[in-house]
C-alpha cells in the first residue's frame, strides 16, 4: 500500500472534495435537498468564489483523494496594537472510513494548521463532532469558556 501525501488541493480535486462532502452527509444520515450533480456544481463555484479565503488541504493514496479539511480565513477589525488581523475555522475535515485511524486526520491538521502560520492568523477555531474532539485536541487545540456559539440551523 502506498503512502498517504497530504497538500493542498489541486483545482481538479475540486470534483473529489465534492464527493467527499457529499458521501459525509449521507454517512451520516443527511438528506441531501439537491442532486449530487446540482451540489458538485455549487461546490464548485463556491471553491472558485472563495479561493483566496477558503484553503483546501486533501489527502491523496494511489492518486484517488480520501480525506479533506478546509481552513476559512477571515478577517478581523483592526486593533490600535495589530492594524492587520485575520483568524481561521476549520471546516469539513472528513477523511473515508477506510482510511481513519490511520493518522490521515492529524496529518492534515498539521498542514491546515502550518497554513494558519504562514498566513499569521490569531488563532484558529473549530466546531467538532464528539467523535473527532481527540483529534482536535492531539493537534493543540483546548476548549475555551471564552468561545460562544449561537446556533441557528433548522430555525
Amino acid at each position: 500500500m502506498t503512502e498517504i501525501v497530504v497538500r493542498e488541493a489541486e483545482p481538479f480535486e475540486t470534483e473529489a472534495v465534492a464527493g467527499l462532502r457529499w458521501r459525509w452527509v449521507v454517512e451520516r444520515g443527511g438528506i441531501p435537498v439537491t442532486t449530487r450533480e446540482e451540489f458538485v456544481d455549487s461546490l464548485l463555484a463556491f471553491a472558485a468564489e472563495h479561493e483566496r479565503t477558503h484553503h483546501r488541504v486533501v489527502a491523496v493514496r494511489n492518486g484517488i483523494v480520501v480525506g479533506m479539511a478546509w481552513l476559512a480565513v477571515l478577517p478581523r477589525v483592526p486593533s490600535p496594537r495589530a492594524t492587520n488581523r485575520a483568524s481561521g475555522d476549520v471546516q469539513c475535515v472528513y477523511v473515508v472510513p477506510e482510511e481513519r485511524n490511520s493518522n490521515v486526520g492529524s496529518k492534515m491538521m498539521d498542514a491546515i494548521l502550518d497554513k494558519a502560520r504562514q498566513l499569521n492568523l490569531e488563532h484558529v477555531t473549530v466546531h467538532s463532532s464528539p467523535e473527532a474532539i481527540r483529534l482536535y485536541e492531539r493537534n493543540g487545540f483546548t476548549a475555551t469558556s471564552r468561545l460562544l456559539f449561537a446556533d441557528f440551523a433548522g430555525r
